[in-house]
C-alpha cells in the first residue's frame, strides 16, 4: 500500500470510529436515560427483564464505546494488538448477530408465542391497581392500550378476573372506546359496565406487531449501514494491521504489487 492510501484509510477509518464513538456515548445515555424514566416497562416481561429496551441500549452503547476506542488509538497511535482486538470484536459482533438473526427467524412463531405468554403473565400476576405512578405497570398499560387502540394482549378477556380484581370480567378505562370513555357514568367506570362494545376488540400484540411490519423498511436500511460499516472496519482494520507490520519491518511504505 502507498504512503498516500494507508495515510487515507488511516483517517477515513479514525473518523468513523470517531463517529461511533459519539454514537455509542449517545445510545448509552439513552439507555441510561430510559433506565431511569420508564423502569417499569421491564415488569411487561418479568422473566426477561434483561432484554428490555433499556438493558439492550445500554450494552450495545458499551460495545460501541469498547470498538471505536480500540478501532480509532489503534489506527491513531499504530496499535497492532488494538487493531487486532478492533477486528476480533467486530468479527464477534457480525457472528452474534448473524445467529440471533437466523434463530430469530427459525423460531419466529415460537418468540411470538413466548412473548404473548409472558405478556399475560405479567398482566396476570403483576397488574396491581395501587401502584399508580408514572413507571407503574398500570400507567404503562394505560399508555400502550390508549396508544394503539388496543385491549389487552390477544383480547379483552385478558383482563378478566386476573389478580387485582378475582371474580370479576373488568377492564381498564384505557381498553374503553373514546366516545364510551368521554360518556361513562360517574358511578360506574366504562371498564366495570362488562359491555363489550364498548372496549376494543383488537389485543395490543397484533397491534404492536402490525406497528412494527409498518417500519420494517427502517430496520432494513438500518441493517444495511450496520453491515457496510462493519464491512469497511474489517477490511480497513486488516489493511491497516497488515500495513503497520510491514512499517516495522522495512521502516517505508512499500506496495505489496507484485512489481513494485
Amino acid at each position: 500500500m502507498s504512503k498516500s492510501g494507508y495515510t487515507c484509510v488511516r483517517y477515513v477509518f479514525c473518523w468513523l470510529n470517531v463517529a461511533l464513538w459519539i454514537t455509542g456515548c449517545g445510545v448509552l445515555g439513552v439507555g441510561i436515560w430510559l433506565r431511569i424514566a420508564y423502569e417499569g416497562y421491564a415488569t411487561l416481561l418479568p422473566e426477561y427483564a434483561l432484554l428490555s429496551a433499556d438493558s439492550l441500549a445500554i450494552a450495545v452503547g458499551t460495545i460501541a464505546f469498547v470498538l471505536a476506542f480500540c478501532g480509532c488509538c489503534g489506527s491513531w497511535f499504530q496499535s497492532r494488538w488494538m487493531l487486532i482486538t478492533y477486528f476480533s470484536l467486530v468479527v464477534f459482533m457480525f457472528v452474534a448477530e448473524f445467529l440471533m438473526g437466523s434463530l430469530a427467524f427459525v423460531f419466529r412463531e415460537r418468540l411470538g408465542h413466548t412473548l404473548r405468554e409472558e405478556l399475560q403473565n405479567g398482566l396476570q400476576h403483576h397488574y396491581n391497581v395501587t401502584a399508580r405512578g408514572p413507571n407503574s405497570l398500570v400507567a404503562i398499560w394505560d399508555h400502550l392500550q390508549s396508544e394503539f387502540h388496543c385491549c389487552g394482549v390477544q383480547n379483552y378477556e385478558d383482563w378478566f378476573m386476573i389478580d387485582a380484581w378475582k371474580d370479576q370480567r373488568w377492564v381498564p378505562d384505557s381498553c374503553c372506546l373514546l366516545a364510551a370513555y368521554v360518556n361513562q357514568s360517574s358511578e360506574k367506570p366504562c371498564g366495570h359496565t362488562e359491555n363489550r362494545e364498548d372496549w376494543y376488540p383488537k389485543g395490543c400484540s397484533d397491534q404492536v406487531h402490525m406497528w412494527f411490519v409498518q417500519r420494517l423498511h427502517i430496520v432494513g436500511v438500518v441493517g444495511l449501514i450496520v453491515a457496510f460499516v462493519q464491512l469497511f472496519g474489517l477490511i480497513s482494520s486488516m489493511l491497516l494491521f497488515c500495513t503497520v507490520k510491514h512499517k516495522r519491518t522495512s521502516y517505508t511504505y512499500k506496495s505489496y504489487e507484485p512489481n513494485a
